[in-house]
C-alpha cells in the first residue's frame, strides 16, 4: 500500500475493506452459495476482539431495569423478544468466519429468558455479575436475565430498588457486534412495545422479515462501500502520520481476577456508596473492576468534545505519566447515506492520539485536529492500525482508554405494562481495555469512569479521575461520589 499519496479521492485496491468486498462476494455469488451476511468494519473490529480473547469473550452491552417485584411476566417477555429477535437480522446472526472471511450467518429466532436466582450472600447486583462473567461465546446475540433482590443481602434497597421497596432486575444484554449506541433505544422501545400486545402480539409477517433482511444487508453493503471511499492513500497517510507515534503504554491484565490482598501495588480498597454493589462482607474476592462517579452542572450545549478529549488527556498522564503518546478510542459515525435505519453496528471507533506532555496544546489546538480527524473517521479501525504500524508506530491496535459521550434524553428506557423500570448501575463488571470513561449530557454532566483493576491500583485511576474531573471544573463544581 502506498501511503505518501496525498490525494484522498483516489482508489487504493489493496484497500482492507476491498478485499473483504472480493472475499465476501467470493463467498456468496453463484449456485449453492450459502446465506451469509456481510459484517462492518465496526463488526470486524468487534470480532478480532473476540478472537483474540483467551476465552472467545464477546464485548457486552448490557442495561439493567429494576421494577416493583412481580411485574416482569417470563413467559410474556420470552414472547416480545421472540417478536423483535424475528424482525431484526443481526439479532438473530451468529458471527462466523468462512475461509478466512468475517460473517454473520442466519439462525433461528431465539433469546433466553434466564431466571437467576441469588446464591446465598449474593445480592442482585452480585448474581448479575456472576452470570455475565459465564457468557457463553456461542448462541443468540441478545439474552434477558431476571433476578430478584436478596432482603437477607442487607444491601440491596440502597443499591437496586425501586421506590424503596422489594425489586427485580431485568438484565437486557446483547454482544456488541449486533448492536451500537444508536440502537439500544430501539430494542428496549420495541420489546416494550411487543410485551405490551401480551397475547394477541403476533410473530412478524414472512414479507416483513425478509424485506427486514433486504435493507439490512443493503445498509452493510452501503456502510462498506463507504468505508471502501474512505480507505483513500491520502486519508490513510493522514493517519499514519497521525498516530506514529502511538505506543501501547498499559501492560497487559493478567489472567484471572485479582483477590483480596493481590491488588496491584498502590491499591486501596474503594469504599462502597449505594451506586456500587460489592462483595459480600467475607468474600475471598474483590470486583475485577473500580469506579468512580460525578454530576456536574449542565449547559444545553453540553461539554464541548475537544474539551473532554483534553479532560481525559489529563487522566491519562496521571496513569501512564508524561511523554507518551496513548491511544484513545471512542465511537462516532451513523448509517450510511441512503440506507434504511435498521439495528445494527455501525459506529467506528476512532484513535485519539492522547499526549501526555506536561505542557498540553490547549483546546484550540485539540479541537483543530479533532475536526480533521472526522474528515476521515470512516477510515475502518482495521485500516488504521495498520496505517500506522506501516508509518513507523509499534502500537498493536489494543486501546489504552475509551470514551463513550451519551445525550441523557435518548437515553433508553423500559416500560413493560404500563410500569417504567429505572435504569440502575451493576458494577465490578469486566472492562474491555484499562479505564473507560463515559459522559452523559442532560441537565446535569454526568461523569463516569471504570478501571480495571489487574492493570490499574485504585490510588492511581482515582487521582485520575480527580484530573479528570478537575479539567473541567472550569465551568462547574461537583463533588465526585466514589463507588
Amino acid at each position: 500500500m502506498n501511503t505518501t499519496v496525498a490525494d484522498d479521492g483516489e482508489d487504493d485496491v489493496s484497500s482492507i475493506t476491498g478485499q473483504y468486498l472480493a472475499r465476501y462476494r467470493g463467498l456468496t455469488t453463484g449456485a449453492g452459495a450459502p446465506a451469509l451476511l456481510p459484517v462492518t468494519g465496526a463488526q470486524r473490529r468487534f470480532a478480532l476482539v473476540r478472537a483474540l480473547d483467551p476465552t472467545g469473550r464477546p464485548d457486552l452491552v448490557p442495561m439493567f431495569f429494576a421494577f416493583p417485584r412481580g411485574t416482569v411476566d417470563p413467559s410474556r417477555l420470552a414472547a416480545a423478544a421472540r417478536r423483535l429477535v424475528s424482525l431484526h437480522p443481526v439479532l438473530r446472526g451468529r458471527p462466523a468466519v468462512v475461509r478466512g472471511t468475517p460473517v454473520l450467518r442466519m439462525a433461528e429466532p431465539e433469546v433466553p429468558v434466564v431466571r437467576v436466582r441469588p446464591r446465598p450472600g449474593e445480592d442482585a447486583g452480585a448474581a448479575l455479575r456472576r452470570v455475565l462473567g459465564a457468557w457463553s461465546p456461542d448462541g443468540p446475540p441478545l439474552r434477558l436475565f431476571l433476578t430478584e433482590d436478596a432482603p437477607e443481602g442487607g444491601r440491596e434497597h440502597s443499591v437496586l430498588p425501586h421506590g424503596g421497596g422489594p425489586s427485580e432486575v431485568l438484565a437486557v444484554v446483547l454482544d456488541h457486534l449486533a448492536c451500537d449506541g444508536r440502537t439500544l433505544a430501539r430494542i428496549v422501545e420495541e420489546l416494550g412495545a411487543a410485551y405490551a400486545e401480551g397475547p394477541r402480539a403476533r410473530p412478524p409477517a414472512p414479507g416483513e422479515v425478509a424485506a427486514e433482511l433486504a435493507a439490512y444487508r443493503d445498509a452493510v453493503l452501503l456502510q462498506l462501500d463507504a468505508e471502501e471511499r474512505a480507505e483513500s492513500p491520502g486519508a490513510l497517510a493522514y493517519w499514519g502520520e497521525r498516530l506514529r507515534a502511538v505506543r501501547d503504554r498499559a501492560p497487559a491484565a493478567r489472567h484471572g481476577l485479582p483477590t483480596a490482598g493481590t491488588l496491584p501495588t498502590g491499591s486501596t480498597p474503594v469504599p462502597p456508596t449505594d451506586s456500587t454493589p460489592v462483595p459480600p462482607t467475607g468474600s475471598a474476592s474483590v470486583l475485577p473492576t473500580g469506579s468512580a462517579s460525578v454530576v456536574l452542572p449542565g449547559s444545553a450545549a453540553g461539554a464541548p468534545f475537544p474539551d473532554l478529549l483534553d479532560a481525559c488527556r489529563s487522566a491519562v498522564r496521571v496513569l501512564y505519566g508524561p511523554g507518551h503518546t496513548v491511544p484513545l478510542g471512542y465511537p462516532w459515525g451513523g448509517r450510511p447515506p441512503g440506507a434504511e435505519d435498521v439495528l445494527g453496528c455501525f459506529l467506528n471507533t476512532v484513535v485519539f492520539p492522547a499526549v501526555t506532555d506536561p505542557a498540553p496544546t490547549g483546546s484550540e489546538a485539540t479541537a483543530d485536529a479533532w475536526w480533521e480527524d472526522l474528515d476521515r473517521a470512516d477510515v475502518p479501525f482495521d485500516a488504521v492500525v495498520r496505517a500506522a504500524r506501516e508509518a513507523g508506530s509499534g502500537w498493536s491496535g489494543r486501546l489504552d482508554g475509551l470514551l463513550t459521550v451519551d445525550d441523557g434524553a435518548q437515553r433508553p428506557s423500559l416500560r413493560l405494562a404500563g410500569v417504567e423500570g429505572r435504569e440502575v448501575h451493576v458494577d465490578g463488571r469486566p472492562v474491555r481495555g484499562p479505564f473507560a470513561v463515559s459522559v452523559t449530557h442532560g441537565r446535569e454532566l454526568r461523569l463516569r469512569m471504570v478501571w480495571d483493576r489487574a492493570v490499574t491500583a485504585d490510588r492511581t485511576a482515582l487521582a485520575a479521575f480527580d484530573a479528570l474531573t478537575e479539567a473541567l471544573r472550569a465551568k462547574a463544581q461537583a463533588s465526585p461520589a466514589i463507588g
